[in-house]
Formats: structure tokens, sequence, C-alpha cells
């Protein structure tokens, strides 16, 4: 499944109920209370794209988050559906324009994803529908890395995954694993590998982000697949 080429959001009063806070984690999902049926949209953003600034964001024009720094996931944050403008500039410069869009949410959870280079002109908006539904997927953000396979414990998991494909969910016993990284087709190599813990009834995103191999200017952007929690899965998911 590809990335999603533009941004979703919704009408009315815009991302109530949450307030951004630098270096906090996608994985505090206080500001929603995930353990209800979805009547409006959840939408959270991370900063994926290792060349780019600080950002701030901005939907319909009424700034909704600034000064995300690079790897940072913000909180999920409540929307009501519909269709919106959506504008990512450099933080305390609004005329600074990343990426200007229009993106439509629907009753769901959703992360919005920064990925690519400004540079070299792949920056773009990864929208991703979370599972409200253990499911774990994998998203390919990694500019100068080929496409890879993940295994957990050896176990082939996601096949052949390329720079800004998303994987669907699959459904993966809760437990702790070690996931390795390797070059497509290569089973030999493993680029990185992590352990992780999955917890039954969760979902979960790893983002794969940051250079293979870093420029001089960015030798603290390495290759490093950043795990976030998407939300509680429902008992049909299981």
């Amino acid at each position: 499944m590809g990335i999603a080429g533009g941004v979703t959001a919704a009408s009315g009063t815009v991302l109530a109920g949450g307030e951004y806070k630098h270096d906090e984690r996608s994985s505090d999902t206080d500001s929603v209370d995930t353990s209800k049926e979805m009547s409006g949209a959840a939408v959270r953003v991370a900063h994926f794209s290792p060349d780019a600034p600080n950002v701030d964001v901005y939907v319909n024009d009424e700034q909704v988050l600034a000064d995300v720094a690079y790897g940072d996931v913000s909180p999920y944050l409540e929307l009501k559906p519909g269709t919106y403008t959506v504008t990512i500039t450099a933080a305390g410069d609004p005329n600074t324009v990343a990426f200007e869009g229009d993106v439509t949410f629907g009753a769901a959870y959703y992360t919005v994803a920064a990925i690519g280079e400004l540079e070299a002109e792949t920056f773009q908006p990864a929208v991703l529908v979370d599972a409200g539904s253990a499911l774990a997927r994998l998203v390919h953000a990694v500019p100068d890395a080929p496409a890879v396979d993940v295994y957990a414990d050896d176990e082939l998991l996601f096949e052949n995954v390329a720079f800004t494909d998303a994987t669907d969910y699959v459904p993966v016993p809760a437990g702790s694993y070690t996931l390795s990284v390797r070059p497509a087709g290569d089973p030999e190599t493993t680029v990185a590998s992590f352990d992780v813990t999955l917890e039954r009834g969760m979902a979960y995103t790893g983002y794969a982000i940051g250079y293979l191999e870093p420029p001089e200017d960015a030798m603290d952007r390495e290759f490093t697949v950043e795990v976030t929690v998407d939300g509680p899965t429902t008992d049909d998911d299981m």
C-alpha cells in the first residue's frame, strides 16, 4: 500500500483537546480516549524528514502545532470529520512553506508523517489510518535506503518495502521480538536490529527514518526505526 499524497483534516473547531509539547512521544495518547468508539477524528503529526528544520503546522490557517523537531510525534488531537487545508512551515517562519494541501479526515485515528527531503524536493506528508483494532505495520521513510525486508526473530514479517511504501497492518502474536531490517532479498545482511514488546490488543507502526549513509551535515540522523503505538484494537481485529 503506497502512501497517500495529500493531507485530510476536519471542519469546525480545529484540533481541540490536545497541546503538543516538544519531545513528547506518541505513545502518550491521553489526549484521546481510545477505548471509545470513534465519532470524530484523532490526528497526530510526526516529523520524519531528516533534512528539514523544526516545523509549525497549520490547519485552515490556524496554528495547531509549534516547533515540531525531527523525530518528534505529537499526541493525538481531536478533530471533527471533514476536509481541511494543512500547511507545514519552518518553525517561526510562516512564509517558508514546505507543504500545503487539502486533507480529509473521517471518524478514525490518523498519523500525518512528514517524510522525504526538502533538498531533493521529495518532502511530503504520509497520511496513514491508524488501527483503532497485537497488529503491526512498517513505513519506509529513509530516502537513501533500498527496499527492505523485516524479520521478527528470523521470521519474515514484511517483504520488499520501498521508500514511501506503507504496509498494511498484519496480526502478530503478543510478545517480545528482535526485529531485523535487511536489504530486500538478502536475508544474510542486517542493516539494523532492535528489540520490541508487542502487547495484546494494541496496534503499532515501525517508521524507518533517517539516512543509511548520513551526509556530513546530518551525522546525527543515522538510520533508525521509530515505533509508535497507534491505539487499541477491537476484538474483531484480533
